[in-house]
């Protein structure tokens, strides 16, 4: 299994770091979770465009974590030879999300429509809708639900990979609960966002104060990956981005997990097996 972080940024714009989004591949399939900014291009650097995905999935609809879904849905239309749905998993509300993108990407696809002879519709897409507990299957993967808490954001869920008894949990934003404690255990890796409140704290800015109530700081991430048992952390959506230089920081503030600590750059991947 490998797991490649293709976005580590915030809604903070970086000039280096990608939005949100997390690539897990496994035999022959390629899973996107999430599609923030810029999500295409670092596709591309990784090896990938949208038609070699096996799905997507979402963990919640805060802008930054789909932002760039339009770009993943009108791609991967206008590259497949043949009608093929593209597959988006998540919460309740994506489908009224896929709805509306489509609906604002009306002028692109009639244009589109219009010009080539072989397009006869628009972007061909198939939706699911998840819950807590839900289990399903995207290619050779076993993917199992479970739900997050980054309250007032509801629905949220992160999504457990598993493939030949390795694991893998991408859980998104929000803070440690116990439905994340059972999502995670026994898993062999764990993506989590995580922000350095010691250095929030300290911005005299009201709006990005209240972002601490509802993302994990490194020691709580550390705590929940300690109480699963996993051997890799990986950190990412990082708030403050880390300078260059500083990532031990990071992993300074992992106290207590005694596995390896992932602090990486966009496009920073992680194999493993069972």
């Amino acid at each position: 299994m490998k797991v490649t972080l293709l976005g580590t940024g915030s809604p903070i714009p970086h000039p280096f770091r990608a939005g949100p989004a997390t690539l897990v591949q496994a035999g022959t399939d390629s899973v996107l979770v999430d599609a923030g900014r810029g999500v295409i291009m670092r596709l591309a650097q990784a090896g990938l465009v949208p038609t070699m995905l096996s799905g997507v999935v979402l963990t919640h609809l805060h802008s930054d974590h789909v932002c760039d879904l339009n770009d993943i849905i009108t791609t991967h239309w206008v590259m497949s030879p043949s009608p093929t749905p593209l597959r988006i998993v998540g919460p309740r509300g994506t489908q009224d999300f896929v709805d509306r993108t489509i609906a604002a990407l009306h002028a692109d696809v009639s244009y589109r429509i219009a010009h080539h002879a072989d397009l006869d519709d628009g972007p061909w897409v198939d939706v699911h809708e998840v819950g807590p507990g839900d289990e399903l299957t995207v290619g050779s993967l076993a993917l199992t639900v479970g739900s997050t808490d980054h309250r007032p954001v509801e629905p949220s869920v992160g999504y457990r990979f598993e493939h030949e008894g390795a694991s893998v949990v991408v859980a998104g934003d929000g803070v440690p609960c116990d439905t994340l404690d059972a999502l995670t255990r026994g898993a062999t890796a764990y993506v989590q966002t995580v922000i350095r409140d010691d250095i929030v704290r300290q911005v005299p800015n009201a709006r990005l104060q209240d972002i601490l109530d509802y993302h994990s700081t490194v020691g709580q991430a550390a705590a929940t990956a300690s109480r699963a048992g996993v051997r890799y952390l990986i950190l990412t959506h990082y708030v403050p981005a880390p300078a260059p230089g500083t990532e031990q920081e990071w992993r300074d503030l992992a106290v207590g997990f005694t596995g390896e600590v992932i602090v990486g750059d966009d496009l920073t991947s992680v194999e493993f097996t069972a």
